[in-house]
């Protein structure tokens, strides 16, 4: 059983899977007879998987959470040892052979022995009482310990965040902002440079954007410019200033982009170098936004963080890659409050990504709110109950996903999109010919969807669930149009975007 009292479907499974590879790797091991010393008790899964070298891969998987260890080398999570022994759990490993369903319990994979030989070979096995062996027990009581620390981010006894030198702490701080604002001011004047000159000399000598000019307008000098950002310990502003340099030349309409994308990074150097004198909110936005950071245990101990108590519907989970680091946003919306959250996470290779939400459960759980003009991240604080599966959400059209975006544009004005659930809407081509788009059921309104999902696995999902149908589709409303991730079918189906 899982922590919510029930074996999760093939899908909850495979929603945690971080490409395509994996699913297929992990559904070839689920179906194999790889596997040893397997068990489910205690809120986690355990097993050991046959790999390439003499020693068998030690894989567990504590269902609250979700979160996994294997001693295999691989640097995803979960890796596909991970989610062959969920899937084998799940009961998915009967449909990959056509034979009755497996259970890490029995020690049994398809194939490899018959019932009575199963259970014969599992009567002496720890796993088989479902009491976890000492090393997955010892992982989960680490795990467990780190976890119970209260929202204020350390338990009874555990030693304060508060850092040993406040003084030398604040003095470091004042440094970075030293470090941002000269670096902000050094960006003021290349936008001034830019446009003293004028846009078309971003494009680089004879319209290439990646050649420079000699006038230092080039993408070339825009790298450059980032990198200096970088030195400055200012990644946002880093991150925007590549920005500029892969727009010139990059399309229909260019210099309009490019002049819109230089006002908002001017809007957000003055903001920054003007914090003191904007309302607490925006200037958190314009902190968070220049690249500085807040530690999820700080915003769970600062009293005046804004912490919403609610049952949250897990609306879509999703992994991509940022330099060195995998990402994972997981998208929440409180049942009782109607609130959307923002979980962002970071993993490494010695650092794997915690936190596992499929779509679909429903949590009743403390989240703590970043500051900010339009609140969005959050920090995942106290769990009060075991996750169950949610309903179908309830969700509006298009003009008020267009409204939603609107307002909290309104308050951040750098916000690229806005998460929104809509209801009753219709993939179909776009009369142009060019793209794609949702329409309502009532053929009223449409919104493009994201060229970032044209030609994807994501738009022949969706329009191979739909067959001209209305769906409930998850996803974020932005000026690039609508990036679905989840579609209900009706149980939740992630989207490969």
């Amino acid at each position: 059983m899982s922590a919510h009292g029930e074996r999760w479907t093939t899908d909850q499974v495979l929603a945690l899977a971080p490409d395509e590879a994996s699913r297929a790797a992990g559904g070839r091991l689920a179906a194999s007879g790889r596997w040893s010393e397997t068990g489910a008790g205690g809120g986690a899964v355990w097993g050991a998987c046959e790999g390439s070298g003499s020693t068998p891969y030690r894989t567990a998987v504590d269902l609250n959470g979700p979160g996994c260890t294997c001693s295999c080398p691989s640097r995803k999570v979960p890796c596909k040892h991970a989610l062959g022994l969920l899937l084998r759990w799940a009961g998915a490993a009967s449909d990959a052979t056509s034979g009755s369903t497996p259970d890490p319990a029995s020690g049994a994979a398809p194939g490899s022995a018959s019932d009575g030989e199963a259970g014969d070979r599992t009567a002496d096995d720890t796993a088989a009482c479902g009491e976890p062996p000492p090393w997955v027990a010892e992982w989960l009581a680490d795990r467990r310990r780190r976890s119970e620390r209260p929202e204020g981010g350390a338990g009874a006894g555990a030693p304060s965040r508060a850092p040993a030198d406040p003084e030398a702490a604040r003095r470091r701080a004042e440094r970075r902002r030293q470090r941002i604002a000269a670096g902000a001011t050094d960006l003021e004047r290349r936008l001034e440079d830019l446009l003293r000159s004028g846009l078309t000399t971003a494009a680089g000598a004879g319209g290439s954007a990646a050649s420079g000019d000699g006038t230092g307008s080039g993408r070339d000098s825009w790298d450059e410019t980032a990198a200096r950002m970088i030195d400055a310990q200012a990644p946002g502003l880093a991150a925007r200033a590549r920005e500029l340099g892969s727009l010139a030349a990059s399309g229909p309409d260019w210099p309009s982009r490019l002049l819109a994308e230089c006002a908002l990074l001017h809007l957000l150097d003055q903001g920054f170098l003007g914090a003191e004198r904007l309302p607490a909110p925006l200037a958190a936005t314009v902190r968070s936004r220049v690249g500085l950071t807040t530690d999820a245990a700080d915003v769970l101990a600062d009293p005046d963080a804004v912490t919403i108590r609610d049952r949250w519907l897990v609306l879509a989970q999703q992994d991509g890659e940022e330099g060195p680091l995998t990402s994972r946003r997981i998208f929440l919306r409180g049942e009782r409050t109607g609130r959307m959250a923002l979980h962002l996470s970071f993993g490494g290779s010695h650092r794997p990504l915690d936190v596992s939400l499929p779509p679909g459960l429903l949590l009743d759980a403390d989240l703590a709110y970043y500051p900010g003009a339009r609140p969005l991240r959050v920090a995942l604080g106290e769990r009060h109950s075991p996750a169950v599966p949610g309903p179908v959400p309830s969700g509006c059209g298009i003009e008020a996903a267009l409204a939603a975006y609107g307002h909290a544009l309104r308050d951040d004005p750098w916000l690229d999109a806005w998460p929104v659930v809509l209801t009753d809407v219709v993939p179909l081509p776009a009369r142009d010919g060019a793209g794609w788009q949702l329409a309502d059921v009532d053929g009223e309104s449409a919104l493009p969807l994201d060229p970032r999902c044209l030609g994807r696995t994501a738009l022949w999902q969706l329009a191979a669930i739909s067959g001209g149908a209305p769906l409930t589709v998850f996803g974020e409303c932005g000026h690039r149009g609508f990036l679905p991730l989840t579609v209900w079918d009706p149980t939740p189906v992630p989207l490969s975007v």
